[in-house]
């Protein structure tokens, strides 16, 4: 996982609340603790890098060269709105001022109180020697570990504030320099908890995002059943430009959080299918409650063979295994099975595991920390011909952590063949410890040696069996590069 692009992800679902624990545990991001005596579930750490529209902003500046997008017009001049949802119906649609400006988010990772010093030495001490005692890497990756532990001790000393406090915690882990270990505040860790049991609750228009900044919009990775998003039209590969006239990307800054707003609020979003012009859409905007949805389908194939497609946007959200099933159950007995692990960042074994029974079974690799070394070993849960059908996984450069792994896993048991581009290698197993303040450290504690070749992927990536790529953006199922190979590689 890139640093810098987890740095700039903005999640939307802060719903505040959790359990708070103080044994360690073993997970990506979260997965139920459990006591220090167990042997822990297996860990990668998903790389978010998407959103589900974003959170409300809480300070609004201009952002440089923010200027309304050319053709657009304001929301009162277009036409009415394709779908009003139930909620909104016989309501004034809520109005809100013309926009002018971009709403950029107060950066903030959470405060639900106070910690006093000693507190927060207290704290700091705790997250300092668990590092030390299970990091992966014994020379930590070349830091001087006790000049800087006595770095960050003596700012703590000196006196900050409980958010100064967190956003220090949260530098202190990234200096390690793995890219995957991270620091969570109280807050995160909630939210986190929500993310991984499926529990959205926000207003929006129902999509999960891949913002681009560099291209200037967002491109539309799933769509949430019932949603106004839904009711309207939009489809996986669409891109969404502007909001109100005011564009999504500017000097490589994503704003996708503009599509938030008030519940029964109007927007006139500026959209585009690949190979389309852009065009207004105007929108009411509703609650969003479902779970991450996939997406499932049949995909045209040569004879009448059944191909089935299913699109894996992440492995952190607890409901996914279900999902897979259902759509497997769905297809029934197929000819092909294509999985999309493109935009999948990764996410709990808890998730992973599941999805992997379906299609093999046995020791699949072993853990290795610095002191001991542990198997995934999954049992065969064939739904249909899950067990025997050939399997083809998309894979790309957005492919990390357990993206990685499951992908890696298939191939190194030539249980499938992987089409798309070679992945970046971040896939060490973390490991989650839970603080007295309700914060948490997730620490690469465990590397990944796969069964059979035992290739390194952290240096090496996922190598495709056939390299065929292009920007989400660009194509539809129909033209998918991707998807061509696969049908390609199975014969169809």
């Amino acid at each position: 996982m890139n640093i810098n692009r987890l740095a700039a992800v903005m999640l939307v679902l802060f719903a505040l609340g959790c359990s708070l624990v103080t044994r360690p545990f073993t997970a990506t991001k979260d997965t139920p603790a459990v006591p220090a005596t167990a042997q822990p579930p297996a860990s990668a750490l998903p790389a978010p890098t998407r959103t589900l529209e974003a959170r409300p902003s809480a300070k609004v500046t201009t952002a440089p060269g923010a200027s309304p997008v050319a053709g657009v017009t304001p929301a009162a001049q277009v036409a009415a709105p394709l779908y009003v949802p139930p909620a909104c119906k016989g309501k004034p649609v809520a109005t809100l001022p013309p926009a002018t400006t971009i709403a950029q988010p107060t950066p903030s990772i959470g405060v639900n109180a106070t910690l006093s010093p000693s507190d927060q030495l207290s704290v700091f001490d705790a997250l300092a020697s668990k590092v030390h005692e299970v990091y992966l890497y014994p020379d930590f990756n070349g830091l001087d570990w006790n000049a800087t532990v006595a770095k960050y001790r003596a700012q703590i000393q000196k006196g900050m504030d409980t958010e100064a406090f967190y956003q220090a915690m949260a530098q202190f882990v990234t200096d390690l320099g793995d890219e995957h270990s991270h620091f969570e505040s109280p807050a995160e860790v909630a939210a986190s908890n929500a993310e991984l049991a499926g529990t959205n609750d926000y207003v929006g228009i129902g999509v999960e995002v891949e913002p681009l900044p560099k291209k200037g919009l967002v491109t539309i990775l799933a769509i949430f059943p019932n949603s106004v998003a839904s009711h309207i039209g939009l489809k996986p590969h669409d891109s969404i430009l502007a909001v109100d006239g005011l564009p999504l990307g500017v000097n490589g800054q994503s704003y996708e959080y503009l599509v938030r707003g008030p519940e029964c609020s109007a927007a006139v979003l500026t959209v585009q299918s690949p190979g389309g012009a852009p065009h207004p859409l105007t929108v009411i905007r509703d609650r969003v409650t479902a779970s991450l949805p996939i997406d499932a389908e049949l995909v045209p194939a040569k004879g009448g063979s059944r191909i089935g497609y299913i699109f894996l946007p992440t492995f952190f959200d607890e409901t996914i295994p279900g999902q897979v099933r259902q759509a497997l159950q769905s297809f029934g007995r197929l000819d092909g099975l294509i999985l999309d692990n493109r935009m999948n960042g990764g996410g709990s074994s808890d998730v992973v595991e599941p999805i992997l029974s379906y299609f093999t079974s046995g020791t699949l690799g072993r853990f290795i920390s610095r002191t001991a070394s542990r198997p995934l070993t999954v049992d065969a849960d064939p739904v249909e011909n899950s067990q025997s059908v050939p399997l083809v996984v998309l894979v790309g450069q957005d492919t990390a952590s357990f993206g990685e792994i499951f992908a890696g896993i298939l191939q190194d048991g030539g249980r499938a063949k992987v089409v798309g581009q070679q992945t970046l290698g971040h896939v060490e197993a973390l490991s989650g410890y839970d603080f007295k303040d309700g914060s948490r450290v997730w620490i690469a504690q465990e590397s990944f040696d796969p069964a059979h070749s035992h290739v390194n992927w952290e240096k090496k990536g996922i190598t495709p069996d056939v390299v065929a790529f292009a920007d989400w953006d660009t194509f539809t199922l129909a033209t998918d590069p991707g998807v061509a190979a696969a049908l390609k590689l199975l014969g169809h």
